[in-house]
C-alpha cells in the first residue's frame, strides 16, 4: 500500500470509527517463548522497559533474541526521523509508520505492537517484547489536528512537542537565543493528546517549552530520554527545577546513554551514567526515573561504514565527538549492566525494579489508553 492510498484509507477508517486493526493486517498470535538465562544478577521475574531505545527494521532475529535474554520486555521506538518539515514531514512519518508494521507483523514471534499496558503484560507472558510507537517530532500534524487522533488509530502512543527547533507547538533546545515556550496551538495539541490518551513527551524542548507544558498537561508526560544539567552542562538536559515540577505532577524523566550528554570522558566512564541516575532520583524522587536509552543495540565499531551511516542520518558529525556511546553500554545486553550498577551501587531491589520499568509501567497505565 503506497502512502496516499494509506492516508485515505487511515482518514475513513478514523471517521468512520474503526480501529488501526481495520485497516492494516493484524500479526498472527504466537504461542509462548523461553527467555535465555544469564549471569546478571537481575531477578528474571522483573519488568524491564526503555523509554525511547532503538529497534532498527534492520536488527535480526539473532539479536532481538539477545536483547530479550538481557530482560527487555518493552521499547518505545522512534518511527522516523523528525528533521523533515512539511508534507515532507507527513510522508515521511507515514512511511516510517508502515516500515515498522511491516517488521513487527513478520515478526510475531518477537514482538507485540503495543497501545496499552495490557500488550506489555502479552509480550511477558509470551516471551516476546512490546513495542510502543513515538514520532520525536510534531511536524507531521501539520496545522491539522485531525491528524493526531489518525495517527492514534494507527497505532501512535506517544509524540514529543517539539524536535530540536521552533514548530508551531513550542520551541527546541537549539533555538539558541529563542526563549519562548508553549504556542496556542501547541496547547490545542496537547488537550487532543490528552483527550485522547496520547502520551506527550518533552524530549528535545527548551527548558520554557518544557516547564510551559508540564503546567498546562491535565495528565502526567514523559523526558523520554535525557540527562541532568546541574551533573553535566549539555543542550539536551534537564534542569533540576523542570525535573522536580514533572515529577510533582506524577512525570517519569528517561535517562539516556549519549555519552556527549552524561560527560566529556571518552573512557572509563561507566560511573558517569549512574551519576545522572542517582541525581535525578535526588531530585525527583525514586518513583519518576527510569532507562531512557537513546541508543542502538548493535555492537558499534567506529568504522567508515558506521561512520558514513551517522552522516545519512545526523548530516555533518563532528568524529572528534566519538564515541556516543558508553563502551559498557555498547550491546544489546546493557540492561543487565545496568542493573548489576544500581544494585552495586547500593539501590535495594525494590528501587531498582522502579527505575529499570515499574515507574515506566505506572506512567503508561495512568496516560496510554
Amino acid at each position: 500500500m503506497d502512502r496516499r492510498r494509506f492516508l485515505r484509507s487511515s482518514a475513513v477508517a478514523v471517521l468512520s470509527g474503526a480501529t488501526a486493526p481495520d485497516v492494516l493486517a493484524a500479526a498472527k498470535r504466537p504461542g509462548a517463548g523461553d527467555r535465555v538465562s544469564t549471569t546478571s544478577r537481575r531477578d528474571p521475574r522483573a519488568l524491564i522497559m526503555d523509554a525511547m531505545g532503538e529497534l532498527r527494521p534492520v536488527y535480526e532475529p539473532p539479536l532481538v533474541r539477545e536483547m530479550l535474554a538481557s530482560g527487555i520486555d518493552s521499547i518505545t521506538v522512534t518511527l522516523c526521523d523528525p528533521k523533515f518539515l512539511g508534507a515532507e514531514a507527513l510522508d515521511v512519518a507515514v512511511d516510517g509508520l508502515m516500515e515498522y508494521d511491516r517488521y513487527l507483523r513478520e515478526n510475531p514471534e518477537l514482538f507485540v505492537k503495543a497501545s496499552s499496558v495490557k500488550d506489555i503484560d502479552e509480550a511477558r507472558r509470551s516471551g516476546r517484547m512490546a513495542v510502543f510507537y513515538l514520532y520525536q517530532n510534531s511536524e507531521q500534524f501539520g496545522d491539522d489536528l485531525d491528524r493526531v487522533e489518525m495517527f492514534y488509530r494507527l497505532g501512535l502512543t506517544s509524540c514529543q512537542v517539539t524536535y530540536n527547533t521552533r514548530n508551531r507547538a513550542g520551541v527546541g533546545c537549539q533555538e539558541d537565543g529563542d526563549d519562548g515556550g508553549l504556542t496556542d496551538f501547541g496547547r490545542e495539541l496537547i488537550d487532543r493528546m490528552n483527550a485522547l490518551g496520547m502520551l506527550v513527551d518533552l524530549s528535545h524542548a527548551n527548558m520554557r517549552t518544557m516547564a510551559d507544558v508540564v503546567d498546562y498537561s491535565r495528565v502526567p508526560v514523559i523526558v523520554s530520554h535525557t540527562a541532568c544539567a546541574a551533573v553535566h552542562t549539555h543542550v539536551r538536559n534537564t534542569t533540576d527545577e523542570n525535573m522536580r515540577s514533572l515529577a510533582d505532577r506524577g512525570g517519569v524523566v528517561g535517562i539516556c546513554q549519549l555519552r556527549p550528554f552524561l560527560t566529556t570522558k571518552k573512557e572509563d566512564n561507566l560511573h558517569a551514567y549512574f551519576d545522572h541516575i542517582r541525581h535525578a532520583v535526588q531530585v525527583a524522587g525514586i518513583e519518576h526515573v527510569c532507562i531512557g536509552s537513546d541508543r542502538d543495540h548493535r555492537v558499534i565499531e567506529l568504522t567508515e561504514e558506521y561512520l558514513a551511516e551517522l552522516r545519512s542520518e545526523e548530516g555533518n558529525i563532528d568524529v572528534n565527538e566519538m564515541p556516543w556511546f558508553i563502551h559498557d553500554l555498547n550491546g544489546p545486553r546493557r540492561m543487565e549492566v545496568i542493573w548489576d550498577g544500581l544494585v552495586s551501587r547500593g539501590y535495594s531491589e525494590d528501587q531498582v525494579e522502579r527505575i529499570m520499568g515499574q515507574n515506566l509501567y505506572r506512567l503508561y497505565a495512568e496516560v496510554i489508553r
